[in-house]
């Protein structure tokens, strides 16, 4: 069942006709990967979702009801939870401060997430009273990854979780990832094809704006032919 639904979005930044008709469904309990060149519109579709950009054209459908209209705040409430690539931290408040704002009730499901990500994050715990602005870029990563899953949402849109981090951070986060795509439904952008390919599970790339081609991950992984055509790798 899809999770998730947009079809036909068009969206314009001032002038710029940025989208140009991307579709892509979220399967529920599956990793869907966005993949294409940098500036092909991966990141503006995200924060399309999300409400940021107003979309011109198409609809954009969460567990089959119509979000576009919405402002962020009620796209958030329905159950949307967004990572962007700058991780949209807190910096000058501490980790532990960062992650009790996004816990919405201090209830008792609040604290078994609170307690998972913890575990799923020990640095967390470690520098619980160190502000985030003090952090490393892989562990504001994981901070970031831990306030969407505390938020207690049932789709996670994660931009670009391995940029600028260290190749032994990328590894560890994703290896964590993998572990939050047990628990959430998951749309992820990422040029990392590497970490794309080990957690992901359905793809659609996009170019120019547009959607041009989706499969299972499976497929990606042996079509030589696409990744050099449209990612550039080989």
């Amino acid at each position: 069942m899809a999770l998730l639904k947009v079809e036909g979005v068009h969206t314009f930044i001032q002038q710029y006709h940025i989208l140009q008709g991307v579709s892509f469904e979220a399967q529920e309990g599956r990793v869907t990967v966005l993949l294409g060149r940098n500036g092909a519109g991966k990141t503006t579709t995200l924060r399309s979702i999300m409400g940021f950009y107003k979309i011109n054209q198409g609809t954009i459908c969460f567990d089959g009801e119509p979000i576009h209209t919405l402002p962020t705040h009620e796209i958030a409430r329905r159950g949307i939870s967004y990572v962007p690539e700058d991780q949209g931290i807190f910096s000058g408040l501490t980790v532990g401060e960062n992650l009790n704002i996004a816990m919405r009730k201090n209830d008792e499901n609040d604290m078994e997430r609170l307690d998972y990500v913890l575990k799923l994050f020990p640095d967390l715990k470690t520098f619980w009273h160190k502000k985030g602005g003090h952090l490393s870029g892989g562990q504001k990563q994981m901070l970031a990854l831990a306030r969407a899953y505390i938020h207690d949402s049932r789709l996670m849109l994660i931009d670009e979780p391995s940029k600028g981090l260290a190749p032994i951070m990328v590894e560890k986060v994703m290896e964590s990832i993998i572990q939050l795509k047990e628990k959430r439904t998951i749309v992820l952008v990422e040029q990392n094809f590497m970490m794309a390919s080990a957690i992901g599970d359905d793809f659609y790339i996009i170019d120019n704006g547009r959607t041009v081609h989706s499969g299972r991950m499976e497929q990606l992984k042996e079509d030589k032919e696409m990744r050099q055509q449209y990612l550039g790798i080989t």
